[in-house]
């Protein structure tokens, strides 16, 4: 659901894909090639929300600030299922694991990875292309360049979604069977535990 408020509407490109259970609200701005999951709270009410070209916000995402913040996801952000952004900057081409929080006035510089779970407390800054775990969160290395690549492949899906959604997507009864000739699964992307090994 989009939801204006106090006269501040959303403003969403048409190539982006907002699911009908998500709630977007106020003074955000959504690039092209978005992916927004449903139950994805995206809260523009007392601040402002960019999320720029090629993101993906998953389900059950919450994006919100204290007021007078302007909260930024940069070009190619990925935002993992369940992950709370509250009042920062995630850098261009970043990765946020699931159920990570990333707390006010947080930097990461592009191409930084944080761990699933991870806990990134107020006013932290972490350089490009780190990678971030824990709760508190710190920074354990570098993201090689193979990460970034892994990452970047896995966004690229999303990037494409979008488009898959408005072509395939729609509401349907359910089967009471299962069909025999039913396509199986997509492999032709692997989890970096399976790359790397």
């Amino acid at each position: 659901m989009i939801y204006e408020f106090k006269g501040l509407k959303p403003v969403i490109h048409k190539s982006s894909f907002v699911h009908p259970l998500a709630a977007v609200t106020g003074n955000v701005i959504i690039g092209k090639d978005c992916y927004i999951g449903p139950a994805a709270a995206i809260r523009g009410d007392w601040g402002q929300i960019i999320i720029e070209d090629g993101c993906n916000v998953q389900e059950n995402c919450t994006i919100h600030m204290f007021p007078g913040v302007t909260v930024i996801l940069k070009e190619g952000s990925h935002i993992g299922h369940g992950a709370v952004i509250h009042g920062a900057t995630i850098g261009k081409n970043c990765l946020i694991g699931m159920n990570a929080v990333i707390m006010d006035n947080v930097v990461l510089e592009e191409e930084c990875i944080v761990g699933a779970l991870s806990f990134i407390k107020a006013d932290e800054y972490f350089e490009k292309r780190s990678l971030i775990v824990g709760s508190p969160a710190k920074k354990i290395k570098e993201v090689s360049n193979e990460m970034v690549a892994w990452k970047t492949e896995g966004t690229k899906l999303y990037q494409q979604l979008p488009k898959e959604m408005f072509e395939a997507w729609k509401e349907c009864e359910p089967l009471r069977a299962v069909d025999e000739n039913r396509p199986g699964q997509q492999d032709n992307y692997k989890p970096w535990k399976e790359l790397k090994s």
